[in-house]
C-alpha cells in the first residue's frame, strides 16, 4: 500500500506540470489577441473558445480557415473526427509554405526545432515535402501570432517554445 502510495504521488508530481492550465486572465489575453490578429470581433473568438478543442489549437483553426476557404465549424468537426492539423493542412493545401514564419539561420528554434531544420536544409521549392507534425502545426501558427501580436522577433518567441505548457502560457509571459 505504501509503495503505490508513493508511485501514485510521484506519477502526479510528474504529470502536473503537464495538466497545468493557463490562467483565465492569461487565456483572456490570448484570446483577446487571436480576436486582433484575425480582424475579428472578441465574441466571435468567444464562441470559438467554446469548442471541444484546446485554445492554443484556435488560432490555427482560424488560420486554416482564412487559408483554405473551409468554414471554422467544418475544420473543428474535421478534428473532432480524429484527422490531424498535419492531415488537414495538407488536404486544404496549407502547407509548409504558408506556416512557415522567417527567422535567422543561426537562432534556436526552441521546440521547432526539427522543423526549422528541414526549413534550413530544403529548397524553398521543396517545402512542400517537409513533413509537418500537428505540435508543428500549431507551433507554427502560434509564433506567428505572438511575434505579430506583441510586435516581438519570430527568433525571440522561438527561442522560448517548450519552456511552457502551452502557447497561452508563452503569450503571457511574453507580453509582461
Amino acid at each position: 500500500m505504501r509503495r503505490a502510495l508513493i508511485l501514485m504521488t510521484f506519477f502526479v508530481a510528474s504529470v502536473a506540470p503537464l495538466a497545468a492550465q493557463a490562467s483565465p486572465a492569461a487565456r483572456a489575453e490570448y484570446f483577446e489577441a487571436v480576436a486582433r490578429f484575425f480582424n475579428l470581433p472578441s465574441s466571435e473568438v468567444a464562441i470559438l473558445s467554446e469548442w471541444e478543442i484546446p485554445a492554443q489549437e484556435i488560432p490555427v483553426v482560424l488560420f486554416m480557415a482564412r487559408r483554405s476557404g473551409v468554414s471554422p465549424e467544418a475544420l473543428v468537426a474535421l478534428r473532432e473526427a480524429g484527422q490531424s492539423w498535419a492531415t488537414l493542412a495538407t488536404r486544404y493545401r496549407v502547407g509548409p509554405s504558408a506556416l512557415h514564419v522567417p527567422a535567422a539561420d543561426d537562432v534556436s528554434a526552441g521546440a521547432l526545432e526539427r522543423v526549422y531544420e528541414a526549413y534550413r536544409s530544403t529548397p524553398v521549392a521543396r517545402w512542400s515535402i517537409i513533413a509537418l507534425s500537428d505540435e508543428d502545426v500549431v507551433g507554427l501558427v502560434n509564433v506567428r501570432l505572438i511575434s505579430q501580436s506583441l510586435g516581438i522577433p519570430a527568433e525571440r518567441v522561438l527561442g522560448r517554445t517548450g519552456s511552457f505548457g502551452s502557447y497561452v502560457e508563452l503569450y503571457a509571459r511574453l507580453k509582461r
